[in-house]
């Protein structure tokens, strides 16, 4: 009965590992994904400041920025260029290794060094070249000089490798070839036109071969030579890394979510455990109850018959009908309760067999009809058509427990007609009445064990419904592997439905 709930509190505690891990993994993925933007963006740059420094051109100040941080990023990363620095780029070392403001900067005599003055009295001396801090001197005072590898990355030597340059006139022509391999595609026209106009164009183009390109352009700033410089990289390997990486979290991702699942499948069975024992000891309760009721039921009814056929006492007799009436009532009731803890515990048997509908609810309409002139209702056959597979001792206990529900709010002279009609793999079977309805604040309960709408519409029999038919019969349908519904308006009759495999 509560496995549904441990299947839920498994799939909760699933999804919400799927949930961190996704979340964890997207993350990861976006950093590393935004890493190789900037730092391809930012090698592009620098790239693009040394072919200007080549061709002895202006540098845009945009630039000479990239120019500065690609420095930094390689001396204070651990990374050395092998050409002499620009005043800016030793600046901005000695700004990110102390930090101030610059005072003075000088490149000594040989051009080897740079002598940099910070306005709180530090003095760093740089090697032009590799960018290492050769020494730092605070207030006179000498102090050891952080330690900076001299070789480069791979990485970021990577980065410079993988960009190629296309040297364009106006036309977009390119001029000459110097990269050293051939070139993955031509110049990009639209990117030019972009740079001639505005300065500068970066822009991510996929070629007719179907690679991602990164591509950054820069109109000249000098009269003569190209007209702007065309500088691009492939982004196949980042392409396939992050690729790479988003299988492993994927597949980090489905495994961390099954051990999850499996976790929480194991410690919401031991927090479900025992209330599974207090169910399971409520179910055997009410089974041996009803097993143990069912004798001495069977011995008053019997006892209340001799004594009514010797009575001769009118109110004695009476007395005894009464009796009798109430130890029914208290079988139908024990049998009904029995039912339902087979129905929780699973334990109730099905016999399933093809049923030709027609005459099966013909039968049951014959045997209804004597009951329903009792109280002066007529029952009677619809539409019929349909072959069930089901358990016919079961399927004609859901249809009485509907008619008898009917009769109890149908008045005299209405009418109870039986129909079924097959759509697809379902055939669905109602039970329709002409009776007073069921209000609308009622429908959703009308399912629940011992419930029964307002009393005043039902007859006078009432008494012996102990609201536990409705709640069968849905429990009957559902093994089954059917459903049931109810459509009612209030003085405009009540339909009670429900649908059952069709034999195949």
């Amino acid at each position: 009965m509560l496995k549904p709930l441990r299947w839920q509190f498994t799939l909760l505690y699933a999804l919400t590992a799927a949930a961190i891990i996704a979340l964890v993994g997207s993350g990861a993925y976006v950093l590393v994904a935004r890493y190789f933007e900037r730092i391809t963006d930012l090698a592009l740059h620098h790239k693009m400041a040394h072919e200007f420094h080549s061709l002895s051109a202006p540098l845009p100040p945009t630039l000479s920025y990239a120019d500065a941080d690609w420095s930094v990023l390689r001396a204070a990363g651990s990374a050395a260029g092998s050409r002499m620095l620009t005043a800016d780029e030793a600046s901005r070392i000695a700004l990110t290794a102390r930090g101030g403001e610059i005072k003075d900067i000088k490149l000594e005599a040989d051009k080897r060094l740079y002598e940099i003055k910070l306005r709180d009295g530090s003095e760093l001396k740089i090697d032009a070249y590799s960018g290492q801090i050769i020494e730092i001197e605070i207030n006179g005072e000498h102090i050891s000089s952080p330690s900076v590898p001299a070789s480069p990355p791979a990485a970021y030597d990577a980065e410079l490798a993988s960009i190629f340059v296309l040297p364009l006139d106006a036309q977009g022509r390119i001029l000459f070839n110097p990269n050293p391999a051939a070139l993955p595609m031509p110049a990009h026209q639209e990117a030019l036109a972009a740079a001639l106009r505005n300065g500068s164009d970066l822009r991510t183009i996929t070629t007719s071969t179907g690679q991602r390109v990164r591509l950054l352009t820069y109109r000249l700033t000098r009269p003569d030579g190209p007209a702007a410089l065309q500088l691009g990289r492939v982004l196949t390997d980042q392409a396939q890394v992050l690729n790479q990486l988003l299988t492993g979290l994927l597949g980090f991702g489905l495994i961390g979510a099954a051990i999850v699942g499996a976790a929480g499948w194991w410690l919401s069975g031991r927090a479900l455990r025992p209330a599974e024992e207090a169910w399971a000891r409520q179910l055997r309760f009410i089974a041996s109850a009803s097993h143990e009721l069912r004798a001495p039921l069977t011995l008053i009814r019997a006892s209340a018959e001799i004594a009514l056929r010797s009575a001769t006492d009118d109110d004695q007799r009476e007395l005894l009908a009464d009796v009798l009436a109430e130890s029914d009532h208290m079988r139908r009731l024990v049998d009904d309760l029995l039912t339902l803890s087979r129905l929780d515990s699973g334990a109730l048997t099905l016999q399933r067999q093809p049923i030709q509908l027609r005459d099966f609810l013909a039968g049951i309409q014959r045997h209804a009809a004597r009951l329903g002139a009792e109280h002066g209702v007529t029952i009677e056959l619809g539409s019929i058509n349909g072959t069930v597979h089901a358990d016919p001792d079961r399927l004609r206990q859901m249809l009485l427990i509907l008619i008898d529900n009917a009769l109890r709010y149908t008045p005299a002279g209405g009418t109870i007609t039986l129909s079924a009609e097959q759509t697809g793999k379902q055939v669905r079977i109602g039970v329709r009445d002409t009776g007073c309805g069921i209000a609308p604040e009622h429908l959703p309960h009308i399912f629940e064990r011992f419930y029964r709408a307002d009393q005043a519409r039902n007859r006078a029999n009432n008494g012996n419904n102990a609201g536990l038919g409705l709640s069968i019969a849905k429990g009957l349908v559902e093994a089954h592997g059917g459903t049931i519904g109810v459509e009612s308006k209030v003085n405009a009759g009540t339909l009670v439905w429900f649908t059952l495999p069709a034999a195949m």
